[in-house]
C-alpha cells in the first residue's frame, strides 16, 4: 500500500503523514520545495493546482488523500483512475452540515464532494470541525502582550486535533468498513475561546487574558483579514449558526478504537511555538 498525500506540509496532510509514517505505510508527499519528511514518506514535487506536473507519481498509488478548493480536480482523478489508484479519502468541512450551503466555503468544499463521488474511486468523505490548530491564529497577539482577541467569545466549539482527522483517514485506507461514509468529525469537548485561551495559558505558564471581541468588530477583522465571501461565510457559521461544531459526536473514537485527543494534549506538544 502506497498513500499520495495532497497538502503534505499542512496542518491535515502534515498529520496524514506523521499517521502513515507511524503506522509503517508507505507514502507520497506532495510538495513544492524540499521538506524534512519521516521514514517511509518519500517526496513528489508538483503543484495541487496542476495534476500533470505529478501524474507519473501515481503509478503505484493505491490510495490518496485530497484537499478541496483546488483547479482541476476531475482531471487529477482521471489521473487517478488511470493509473489504478482505488481510493480517495476527501478533506471537506463541516460547513456541508450546516442549515445552509449556499456559502463561498461550502461551495467549493461541495464541488470537490461532487467530483470525487463521480470518479469512480472508493471514497470517504470526512467532514471536520475547526482544528485544534486554528489556535496558532492568535500567536502574533500572544508574543506581543497578554490579552488575547477572541472571535464570537460565547460559542463553544468542539474543535479536533488533526492528527485524529489523519488517524480516521488512515483508517479508511487500511480498510473497507468506511468506503462510502460521510464522517462527521468532532473533538472530545466543546469549549469557548476565552476557555480555549486559558487551557492555552496554563500550557505556555503565562497569565493570558481573553478580550471578547463584539460582533461589529468581528465582522470588521474578517472583513479586513479575507475575502468578503469567505468572511460573510465565517460570521454566518458562528455569528448566526447555521452550522453545529458545538454539539460533540464519537466518530473518532468508533473508527480508531481510542478516545480523541484533547485540546491540553495539542497544546502541550505545540507549547514552544508560542514562546
Amino acid at each position: 500500500m502506497t498513500i499520495l498525500i495532497t497538502g503534505a506540509t499542512g496542518n491535515a496532510g502534515g498529520a496524514v503523514v506523521q499517521s502513515l509514517a507511524a503506522e509503517g505505510i508507505a507514502g507520497r508527499a506532495l510538495i513544492r520545495s524540499d521538506t524534512p519528511l519521516p521514514s517511509g514518506i518519500k517526496p513528489v514535487y508538483g503543484d495541487l493546482n496542476k495534476p500533470d506536473s505529478f501524474a507519473d507519481a501515481l503509478d503505484g498509488v493505491s490510495g490518496i488523500f485530497l484537499l478541496s478548493g483546488y483547479d482541476r480536480v476531475e482531471e487529477l482523478l482521471a489521473n487517478a483512475v488511470r493509473a489504478g489508484v482505488r481510493k480517495v479519502v476527501l478533506l471537506s468541512s463541516s460547513s456541508l452540515a450546516g442549515s445552509d450551503t449556499s456559502n463561498a466555503i461550502a461551495g467549493y468544499h461541495q464541488a470537490a464532494e461532487e467530483a470525487v463521488r463521480a470518479s469512480g474511486l472508493e471514497w470517504t468523505l470526512l467532514r471536520p470541525n475547526s482544528f485544534m490548530s486554528n489556535t496558532l491564529r492568535w500567536l502574533d497577539q500572544i508574543r506581543a502582550g497578554d490579552v488575547v482577541q477572541v472571535q464570537f467569545p460565547d460559542v463553544p466549539i468542539a474543535t479536533i486535533h488533526p492528527r485524529d482527522i489523519a488517524d480516521v483517514a488512515v483508517r479508511a485506507f487500511t480498510a473497507d468498513d468506511q468506503a462510502g461514509a460521510i464522517l462527521r468529525l468532532t473533538g472530545p469537548v466543546a469549549l469557548t475561546p476565552p476557555q480555549q485561551v486559558e487551557i492555552l495559558a496554563e500550557a505556555i505558564g503565562r497569565e493570558l487574558t481573553a478580550y471578547p471581541m463584539s460582533r461589529a468588530e468581528t465582522h470588521d477583522e474578517l472583513q479586513a483579514s479575507m475575502p468578503a465571501p469567505y468572511a460573510e461565510a465565517i460570521e454566518g457559521f458562528f455569528g448566526d449558526g447555521i452550522i453545529d461544531e458545538t454539539t460533540v459526536n464519537d466518530t473518532v473514537r468508533q473508527v480508531t478504537g481510542r478516545a480523541p485527543r484533547t485540546l491540553q494534549d495539542w497544546v502541550r506538544e505545540n507549547a514552544g511555538l508560542f514562546a
